[in-house]
């Protein structure tokens, strides 16, 4: 089974493609898309769909995973990020893949097995688990930790 898992950001969204074969994990892709800053935000939703749309093309997932948004002080940037993850589901629809949502503690329990885990203990551990010396830039890790954290939740065991 092929996992895509998806950290959204309104800047970078951070993406990993993983293969579960048994018990054994492989990275296939991942990465960290980079939006635009400069331009509107209505203008960067398209460049991010576009982008994942080619990602989905390229790696043929069979499932999705995306981090659910969580509570943020700050009304207007929980808006936006809402935003781009809606972007981001609507691409997993489009080619009909079904969906994990996870929130953050969760991710990180799977992982590290705490809650509140650093962003440094993330990029180590997913270093350990698929075996690579790779340094992982954060969205990256965190993309691939959801990743992971989907196989293991789901029926990614049995072989399709």
């Amino acid at each position: 089974m092929i996992v895509l898992g998806i950290d959204p950001g309104t800047r970078k969204t951070g993406y990993g493609v993983i293969r579960k074969d048994g018990s054994r994990l492989t990275r296939i892709d991942s990465g960290v898309l980079m939006l635009n800053a400069k331009v509107p935000f209505e203008e960067r939703l398209p460049a991010l769909f576009e982008q994942l749309n080619q990602i989905i093309v390229t790696n043929g997932p069979d499932e999705g995973a995306v981090e659910s948004i969580f509570f943020s002080k700050n009304a207007n940037s929980a808006l936006k990020l809402g935003h781009a993850r809606g972007v981001i589901l609507l691409a997993l629809q489009q080619h009909r893949l079904p969906i994990g949502s996870y929130p953050p503690a969760q991710v990180k329990r799977s992982i590290v097995g705490g809650g509140r885990a650093s962003k440094e203990q993330i990029q180590l551990v997913i270093g350990a688990i698929l075996k690579t010396k790779h340094p992982f830039k954060e969205d990256e890790a965190d993309a691939l930790a959801i990743a992971i954290c989907h196989a293991n939740a789901t029926r990614a065991a049995i072989p399709r």
